[in-house]
């Protein structure tokens, strides 16, 4: 059984900076694209950051790109997600994701999605 639990989130201030961690249990993400999302208060989820499963191909959203940072290390099953400048419209529950195939190119539409944890809270103060 697949397992994927996201860490790291908090309360922080506009500015500040948090690293969020995904660990997967159960699956080997060798070969698995990995996605962040987010969902805010009273709005739909959506796409943050992804990345390929080899680390060689990143995509952002227009309100990641300059401040937020994808990576993974594979032999640990983790994915970061390193966010600076943090802003008081960042505030969500950032969720974590994973496919279960290979994807030539990191997947920006949560149906890509097979595997999603269940999400931490990050909540930025202006």
């Amino acid at each position: 059984q697949v397992q994927v639990a996201e860490s790291g989130g908090g309360l922080v201030q506009a500015g500040d900076s948090l690293r969020l961690s995904c660990v997967v249990s159960g699956r080997t993400i060798t070969t698995s694209a990995m996605g962040w999302f987010r969902r805010a208060p009273g709005k739909e989820r959506e796409f943050v950051a992804a990345i390929t499963w080899s680390g060689s191909s990143t995509t952002y959203a227009d309100s990641a790109k300059g401040r937020f940072t994808i990576s993974r290390d594979s032999a640990k099953n983790t994915v970061y997600l390193q966010m600076n400048s943090l802003k008081p419209e960042d505030t969500a529950i950032y969720y974590c994701a994973l496919t279960r195939r290979f994807q030539p190119r990191a997947p920006i539409s949560s149906r890509d999605y097979d595997f999603w944890g269940q999400g931490t809270q990050v909540t930025v103060s202006s």
